[in-house]
């Protein structure tokens, strides 16, 4: 076991809980390779991290897109129908034991040659429309008080975490809705012979802050199916108060890939296929398309497959050069001053700076140096059925919620201060837990960086982002082995402002600690912890620009 414990990368749960064409999907991904220059310019990230510019624009132009487009298809969704959530019916854990018991029993006797197709049983599946999934449900914060207390934080703000327990519970049930039809309301797994599981989430950005004085909009809907999967989006809505002329706001946007299977072979299951009647309908579904083939790609391009660029490993060796060595020779006796502590300049390219000022936009600081592997807390639990789905395994979405708190203390740590949620890069479901089992959580600070942002009063302030990873292991406590279960990536930036940014001039700030990998395995994490970051940042920054624009 090395200073990361058991963490590595490696390749890549649920609870059910009149039209006007704009074709904007198509629009953009003629428009895709001309533009990536200016994106570029826009981003001005790509500059300093020195990522492929059409991962970060093909992100940021997606979520821009799906945004607007799942405003048009809303329109044609049938009100009666829209809160529709398939709820399995309640039922007791002695009872769940004995469902379990046979259902182990009748999977033992199913024939070894179990051999249907996907497409024969396809034929008899009914196609759906893409809004028959569409569903939504509203927290009231503004006008009930008390549901306000059981989702308030320690700062007075809204707690994430139990937001994407939320998520990922309506993505499970916008997925049997779109199986199962839009008025069903009961959701007997037994009976229908599969089940749905999520595979992944791809992304989650926070787009705007929370706040706690207007009610929240929780909304999705299938975009894709595939022979026996489906891509689902959902969303997080500010809800305009009543008689003004305000608008809704999107808060949050999240991609969840979802798969089926049949009940007693565990094997893939296909799932209704979807009826594309307009033109952002069609974009959608490309986009979806887009979107699990390039998951395909990125997969066969991670770091546990392929060695890192040659703009990689460049960056790799400009932060050793300014941190690592720093580290090894005090390790063979030659550092002279703190072997910790570095005073670092920051050529600094983000958001408010024009191409003509680039260069002259720095930042100093002193560096706390601190080995990868010191960052690693952990947490052991015990798994208990009052947080089981309906499959009698514990619900994906809590799993969510506990490595999001772990991960959000960890950067609390690290910062030494408040942090707030960015995004949430990644998650990977890779074994279901079950109840009763001993989940290890481990967490590890991969990557850190600066971000600038422009407030409201038009002051730009430096502020410290941190990149988390989070590994979930289930624990054998007869062999004392561990299996990976899920792996969890989230960013978060520091509350507190680190600096003020006064136009084209160097600035000072405070004490900041800074991760520094020390062997080959937490250099290849702190890579990816890298390109996620990169991801985000241009979403984040193409966002920002234009609220800006249309204020």
């Amino acid at each position: 076991m090395n200073e990361l414990g058991n963490y590595s990368i490696e390749p890549s749960s649920m609870r059910p809980f009149q039209f006007r064409h704009v074709s904007l999907y198509s629009r953009y991904t003629a428009r895709r390779f001309t533009t990536i220059r200016a994106l570029s310019n826009a981003l001005q990230i790509n500059q300093r991290l020195q990522v492929p510019s059409e991962t970060v624009n093909e992100e940021t132009q997606d979520v821009t897109a799906i945004d607007s487009l799942l405003n048009i298809v809303k329109l044609r969704v049938n009100p009666r129908f829209e809160s529709i959530m398939p709820m399995r019916i309640p039922s007791l854990w002695a009872e769940a034991r004995l469902a379990i018991a046979h259902e182990e029993e009748a999977r033992s006797s199913v024939a070894t040659n179990f051999h249907t197709s996907l497409e024969s049983l396809t034929d008899d599946l009914p196609p759906r429309n893409m809004h028959d999934s569409y569903t939504q449900f509203i927290l009231h914060f503004s006008s009930d008080p008390n549901l306000l207390e059981e989702y308030v934080n320690a700062s007075g703000g809204i707690r994430t975490g139990k937001l994407m327990e939320h998520l990922d519970s309506l993505a499970g049930s916008i997925s049997y809705k779109h199986v199962l039809g839009p008025t069903k309301s009961e959701l007997k797994v037994e009976e229908m012979g599969l089940y749905i599981v999520t595979a992944g989430v791809e992304r989650i950005d926070m787009l705007r802050p929370l706040t706690s004085d207007r009610d929240l909009r929780l909304s999705g809907q299938v975009i894709y199916t595939g022979r026996s999967s489906m891509e689902v989006v959902v969303r997080i809505e500010s809800v305009a108060p009543r008689g003004t002329q305000e608008k809704d706001e999107t808060i949050l946007l999240g991609r969840f890939s979802m798969v089926c299977r049949n009940a007693k072979t565990n094997q893939a299951y296909p799932v209704n296929p979807l009826i594309i009647s307009t033109e952002a309908e069609k974009d959608l579904f490309s986009i979806g398309q887009e979107l699990k083939r390039r998951r395909a790609s990125l997969a066969q391009r991670s770091l546990s497959r392929v060695p890192p660029s040659s703009q990689e490993a460049a960056a790799l060796h400009q932060n050793y050069l300014e941190f690592g060595e720093s580290m090894s020779q005090h390790n063979y006796g030659h550092q002279q001053t703190s072997p910790s502590v570095k005073t670092v300049h920051y050529d600094f390219i983000g958001l408010g700076d024009s191409q003509d000022s680039l260069s002259s936009t720095g930042l100093d600081y002193t560096a706390e140096l601190v080995p990868m592997g010191e960052t690693r807390i952990e947490r052991c639990m015990l798994m208990f059925p009052q947080e089981r789905n309906v499959h009698q395994k514990i619900f994906g979405g809590y799993l969510m919620r506990l490595a999001y708190e772990l991960g959000f203390s960890n950067a609390s740590m690290f910062c030494r201060g408040r942090v707030r949620f960015l995004a949430l890069d990644e998650i990977s479901f890779k074994l279901p837990v079950p109840i009763g089992s001993i989940l290890r959580l481990n967490s590890v600070v991969l990557y850190d960086d600066f971000i600038k942002e422009r407030e409201g009063n038009g002051e730009d302030n430096v502020y410290q982002l941190v990149h988390v990873g989070v590994r979930a292991n289930v624990v054998d406590i007869k062999t004392g082995t561990e299996k990976t279960t899920n792996e969890f990536r989230f960013t978060w930036r520091s509350e507190e402002k680190l600096a003020r940014v006064p136009g084209n001039h160097h600035v000072e700030a405070k004490k900041v600690r800074k991760v520094v990998p020390k062997t080959y395995r937490e250099a290849m994490l702190w890579l990816e912890a890298r390109r996620a970051v990169a991801v985000g940042d241009g979403i984040r920054t193409l966002t920002t620009k234009r609220q800006q624009s249309r204020s």
